[in-house]
């Protein structure tokens, strides 16, 4: 697909391009916090997964300030997701007061409510993090151990003109977890493997971004994590592209600079959306990948998640149609790297978030 570049967005590479010729090392302050807290137009927060033996995915977020559109925008807040091995799903987002958030700018030290977020460092630069989340029906109590550097696409900032930035870091591509987790009465322990970003920006998404396609690829040997992020006409549909790919714990390859496809799209009425079954990534002589839809795990209108009033505010007014998607793909990877080639197979989760109409109807 034809890339569009408006020279107005300055992307954070180190160059030469966009790429990093110089991957900058992370430090713990960029795992803290940045905005003002309760700031009009500024968003934070720190993602989580884990994907465990059993069958069991789970999504944890601590929120600064709620981002997606609704009542609830710009709330501190946490949400926890528990996946199902029988494709069941419990989704809960608990809001908070001001005065029961706390958050360090110097180091990632999270307290909202009871629910906690800190991280030790460690001399060979993969840090243990621990996170605690709890409601009535949900419990996380993990610690993520990184197996993969940190990582940010040049300074983590891409500045959309005089319209906001937004910034991205990712203290873990890849993380071993121990831990537990309860799910109603029933509290298991637990073991698998995981993933940490953190986001913040200073404007509303729907405002610059149309949509954003973001996964990562857990091969045997190599780690890769990607995001596309399609902007507006603000911006002359610039395209923002990021790509990492890490060998064991160090990571090789920080671009921009890739070729990103989609394929076969297919509508789904329950998110009002088409979404492509085939996603296929390329930088010529450095990596391909391909994913390939196997399941939907998720498919949501987003719209349904509004009262009726903003819901029809939205829709007709503001002219917006977001939708989720969180798909399992089957993935091939072939990586050149070192003087040798290595294609490897299995597969993942990713997502989409779209807030206008996605592929053909």
């Amino acid at each position: 697909m034809t890339d569009y570049v408006n020279p107005n967005v300055k992307e954070g590479w180190t160059g030469p391009g966009r790429r990093d010729g110089t991957i900058i090392p992370m430090k713990p302050e960029d795992d803290a916090l940045h905005i003002d807290v309760g700031a009009k137009n500024q968003f934070e927060w720190w993602y989580f997964d884990a994907h465990l033996e059993g069958g069991y995915t789970l999504v944890a977020f601590f929120y600064v300030a709620y981002p997606n559109p609704g009542l609830d925008q710009g709330k501190i807040a946490v949400e926890l997701t528990l996946l199902r091995p029988d494709g069941t799903k419990t989704q809960k987002v608990i809001k908070y007061k001001k005065s029961q958030f706390y958050a360090s700018k110097e180091i990632p030290d999270v307290k909202i409510g009871n629910n906690t977020m800190k991280a030790t460092f460690t001399d060979d630069d993969l840090p243990v993090y621990e996170i605690f989340l709890e409601d009535e029906d949900l419990m996380f109590d993990l610690t993520y151990k990184a197996t993969v550097k940190g990582w940010m696409p040049g300074t983590g900032y891409s500045h959309f003109a005089d319209l906001g930035y937004f910034a991205w870091v990712v203290p873990f591509s890849r993380a071993s977890i121990e831990g537990s987790i309860r799910d109603g009465n029933k509290t298991i322990s637990v073991k698998g493997v995981g993933y940490h970003d953190h986001n913040w920006l200073n404007f509303s998404f729907q405002s610059i971004i149309e949509y954003w396609m973001w996964g990562r690829v857990y091969s045997d040997n190599y780690t890769i994590a990607y995001a596309f992020i399609q902007c507006n006409d603000k911006v002359d549909r610039h395209a923002v592209k990021v790509l990492m790919a890490a060998k064991g714990s160090e990571v090789f390859l920080s671009s921009g600079e890739y070729e990103f496809s989609q394929e076969d799209f297919e509508f789904s009425e329950a998110a009002g959306h088409s979404f492509p079954r085939t996603i296929s990534i390329k930088v010529p002589g450095e990596l391909e990948v391909k994913l390939d839809v196997a399941r939907v795990y998720e498919e949501v209108n987003m719209l349904d998640m509004f009262n009726p009033v903003l819901a029809f505010l939205a829709k007709n007014v503001l002219r917006m149609k977001p939708g989720y998607f969180r798909l399992n793909s089957d993935f091939k990877v072939k990586v050149i790297h070192e003087g040798r080639t290595d294609e490897e197979t299995g597969s993942t989760l990713h997502e989409i978030v779209t807030f206008k109409q996605l592929g053909p109807k």
